[in-house]
């Protein structure tokens, strides 16, 4: 029996699609608040556990004649407020579910980290595996949260648990909807008309699914890998996106004081309003960094060939326009 966590999200669920084509045996966790997503909603042979994560007898009782864990749960935030709860789940939870691992002696655990885990790059260069972290102003909460999760893995890997992470770069892919990658599909496509002056790395769904499976059945362990397929600009980004959609690229290059002005904005009408928004220091501070990311180890270890981004964006693109 498989365990998957965050099984209702746009990761787990691509998982779980896999998984299934192999005839796996699963076991999925979801909130009682989750709603099961399309994609998975007329499978029958999914076997549905409510839980929480940071529930440990809930948790515990979910693993009962569990041998591998597929662990896809995180709180993802940018927003200073959520920074205690983030901490909790990301961190606490990911304890709990390997301290539980090594109760029940479950035989390989792969966690799924971030690419926010690893640092940033020095004069330009790649990023890869062995990066050196660094605590500073300048990482977010989000970052801390999965740096800390990735020690607990390494920690019960040292006690004796068959454990591998993974840190995908931003996932893209046709069934994210209208939230994380999905969001910025659906703001170019209705017009958005700038870009920030940083660059990122990107990687599809299909393939951090595809990768973590062929990890899960390697005999590799207490080891970490970047799944990214390509490093680009935010404007290469954005424009091929527009282009897809038939309209015109992004053409006003944000300045850093500009997005500082408008987090400036947004922080006030939280004040008077109440309301969130979505703009953070934080995020204005990632939007300039220009960030690059080696896959040449998990190429080596799997002879594995990433998806191009054009052609995932090519896909996005059409299903939105039939949707």
């Amino acid at each position: 029996m498989i365990l998957v966590t965050g099984a209702t999200g746009f990761l787990g669920s691509e998982l779980i699609s896999q998984l299934l084509l192999r005839g796996e045996k699963i076991r999925a966790i979801k909130r009682d608040t989750s709603r099961i997503p399309q994609i998975l909603a007329d499978k029958t042979d999914i076997e549905w556990f409510n839980a929480d994560i940071l529930d440990y007898f809930a948790l515990s009782e979910a693993m009962d004649g569990v041998s591998h864990v597929y662990h896809c749960a995180a709180l993802v935030s940018f927003n200073p407020k959520d920074k205690k709860e983030m901490l909790k789940v990301n961190v606490e939870g990911t304890s709990n579910l390997l301290n539980i691992c090594m109760e029940k002696n479950i035989r390989r655990f792969l966690h799924v980290s971030s690419i926010a885990a690893l640092g940033e790059s020095k004069k330009g260069n790649l990023i890869t595996e062995k990066n050196h972290w660094e605590f500073g102003s300048g990482q977010s909460t989000y970052s801390i949260s999965k740096y800390k999760s990735e020690m607990e893995v390494f920690r019960a890997a040292a006690e004796g648990l068959n454990a591998v992470i993974v840190n995908p770069s931003i996932i893209i892919g046709k069934n994210a909807g209208k939230e994380g990658s999905g969001q910025l599909f659906e703001s170019i496509r209705t017009g958005l008309n700038y870009f920030p002056g940083g660059s990122c790395g990107y990687v599809d769904v299909t393939d951090v699914a595809k990768t973590m499976i062929l990890l899960m059945e390697s005999n590799v362990s207490d080891e970490r890998f970047i799944l990214n397929s390509e490093n680009l600009t935010y404007k290469e980004f954005f424009s091929n996106i527009a282009l897809k959609f038939g309209k015109t690229p992004p053409a006003i290059a944000l300045k850093p004081w500009m997005m500082y002005i408008a987090w400036l904005g947004s922080r006030v009408i939280t004040l008077l309003t109440g309301k969130r928004f979505g703009l953070s220091a934080e995020t204005v501070r990632s939007a300039f960094k220009k960030q690059m990311y080696s896959n040449e180890k998990i190429k080596k270890v799997l002879n594995f060939n990433f998806k191009p981004v054009d052609d995932s964006i090519s896909e996005i693109c059409l299903h939105l326009k039939n949707s």
